[in-house]
């Protein structure tokens, strides 16, 4: 049975834990735990140093979890991700060697070095939490989180993800520069931020599980169902927009507001939640056209001005 109080407690457990080392990073911090409870990824796009590894680490360090690093380059192979199934001369069989992705958490630096090829060997486990190799079929521990990395300013020799791999995000967020207070803050707490391995864990797996749970059981009203679904709708007819989010869009930004509510310790959703979220849920999903990119338009205007044409359910039995 669904809980908001319990549920509440141990979210901000969590986000006080990462906030420890993720110095003034709250909103951030608090997205990418709705990630992991919402059962998705997340896409981190910014310039280096502003603690994309950091979130990740301290992520999987809270959780008690095990965690894996796969720097993405051009020579970066699938099966250096996936895992591969060599002959085993002693036994006489083929074994599998499973490769880094095989973690709670997997961050992926810089997706965007590697080949599209690559890239792709992350489409299935992304999805379905299994990687088939050779016809056989391993699952990835749970839960499962894909934190991926791309600097957005340096794109030589670069792939831009196509828009399968996007569509396979949950969000995507961007960190940004601290503001003054926290940025000094860093410097004064700098011996901290190097025992970021010895971070110890404040919730277990299965409690996290319990979480996930019942995340999914934050009621909805049918009113609000539909609403989700017009507001990833509106995106779609938008003049500036080639290609709008997806049903997964419309899907992961439920899943999503469903965890917001919980974290602040209510048993239903409301319209507010998913106007919260539908810029870091939605914007990466969106294609503008070429007259948009002309004028200098963005994806998340595109975002901004669908949420207010959609109109709000205002009714109390709708929230």
């Amino acid at each position: 049975m669904l809980s908001g109080e319990h549920f509440a407690a141990g979210f901000a457990l969590l986000r006080d834990a990462i906030c420890e080392v993720v110095r003034g990073k709250v909103s951030a911090v608090e997205l990418a735990l709705t990630c992991l409870l919402a059962e998705g990824h997340l896409l981190v796009e910014d310039v280096p140093g502003t603690g994309k590894t950091t979130l990740a680490r301290a992520l999987a360090a809270s959780l008690g979890a095990s965690w894996n690093r796969v720097q993405f380059t051009p020579d970066l192979m699938p099966s250096d991700v996936t895992g591969v199934t060599v002959f085993d001369q002693r036994a006489q069989e083929f074994a599998f060697h499973a490769g880094p992705v095989f973690a709670h958490v997997v961050l992926a630096d810089e997706i965007n070095r590697a080949s599209p090829k690559t890239q792709a060997a992350l489409l299935e486990v992304m999805e379905e939490r299994n990687v088939t190799v050779d016809g056989t079929t391993h699952p990835v521990p749970q839960p499962f989180l894909v934190v991926a990395t791309q600097n957005p300013v340096d794109m030589d020799g670069t792939y831009p993800l196509p828009e399968a791999q996007l569509d396979r995000f949950l969000m995507r967020i961007r960190l940004g520069y601290p503001d003054h207070a926290a940025e000094v803050e860093v410097l004064q707490g700098r011996e901290r931020t190097r025992r970021l391995g010895d971070l110890p864990p404040v919730l277990g797996i299965d409690e996290v599980a319990v979480l996930i749970h019942q995340a999914e059981q934050v009621f909805v009203a049918p009113s609000v169902y539909s609403y989700v679904v017009n507001v990833a709708a509106a995106t779609r007819t938008m003049p500036d927009v080639r290609l709008g989010a997806s049903p997964r869009g419309s899907l992961a930004l439920l899943r999503a507001s469903q965890v917001r509510a919980a974290s602040q310790g209510r048993v239903y959703l409301t319209p507010d939640d998913v106007k919260a979220l539908a810029e870091p849920v939605l914007a990466h999903r969106i294609l503008l056209n070429q007259d948009a990119l002309m004028r200098g338009g963005t994806a998340a205007s595109v975002v901004a001005a669908a949420v207010a044409a959609t109109p709000v359910p205002q009714t109390a039995e709708n929230v």
